[in-house]
């Protein structure tokens, strides 16, 4: 019989809350799932689940997914106190960290960002890879963190089915035979572009784009092409609309 408790203590509100801090999710090798969808998906995954907050409301509608975890009854003002969310009506759940381990890509086309700094747009990033097929993303080391808040946020579940290997790119670049394709201002039309699989796509960061050391290792530059005003398109939008191209061709 699962133990549900009626109170969280301050103890415990403190210690999640140090949570939204990078290197206390390092030093804990923990980090923070939150919203109904989110904490849903973390259920079904094999992430190990150290911590469960929940409201009646969720528990009612999500008793057969509960049965195999502990948990502890929360309302929702103890929810958004613990919560990086203005409002958390429905979970919020602490994990275990995976290790950072390399993925193994053979045979597989490989999606590569270089400098994303925003957790919006790297959340969305893995939302879009995961809507498209991709399972693992390469990322350079100066990425924004996989495990921040924001970014698991924006993943809407996506998270528990996209690898994400932070290593150093050129490193990782250099022994690759087949095709890399890299998002630029003055490259091919897009529409216009058979892509080869398995190949590499480079997406480079929202205000510089792809960096001039890893410039080098592409062999096909690729340009989105505009038809209106706006200056530019960040990171997540670039990356769908590639992908989609990509995919289809």
């Amino acid at each position: 019989m699962v133990k549900i408790y009626n109170m969280v203590s301050k103890s415990m509100l403190k210690y999640v809350n140090s949570l939204q801090l990078k290197k206390n999710r390092i030093e804990e090798n923990c980090f923070l799932v939150e919203g109904a969808k989110s904490v849903q998906e973390l259920l079904n995954s094999d992430f190990e689940v150290k911590m469960l907050f929940i409201t009646d409301e969720f528990q009612n509608k999500n008793e057969k997914l509960l049965e195999k975890f502990p948990f502890e009854i929360a309302n929702e003002a103890e929810l958004s106190k613990m919560s990086s969310f203005a409002n958390n009506n429905s979970a919020l759940a602490v994990a275990k960290s995976k290790p950072n381990l390399p993925i193994d890509l053979k045979e597989k086309s490989i999606l590569v960002l270089d400098e994303i700094k925003d957790p919006g747009n790297l959340g969305t990033i893995i939302r879009i890879a995961d809507w498209y097929g991709f399972d693992a993303i390469v990322c350079s080391e100066n990425c924004v963190e996989f495990y921040n808040p924001k970014v698991i946020a924006a993943t809407m579940g996506s998270f528990i089915r996209i690898s994400c290997f932070y290593t150093n790119l050129v490193e990782f670049l250099k022994p690759i035979k087949s095709s890399i394709y890299g998002a630029f201002l003055d490259g091919q039309n897009i529409h216009e572009t058979k892509f080869l699989k398995p190949s590499v796509v480079v997406i480079g960061s929202e205000s510089f784009g792809i960096s001039a050391e890893i410039e080098k290792f592409v062999t096909h530059k690729i340009t989105i092409p505009r038809f209106g005003n706006a200056e530019s398109l960040n990171a997540g939008v670039a990356t769908g609309i590639f992908l989609d191209n990509f995919v289809r061709n």
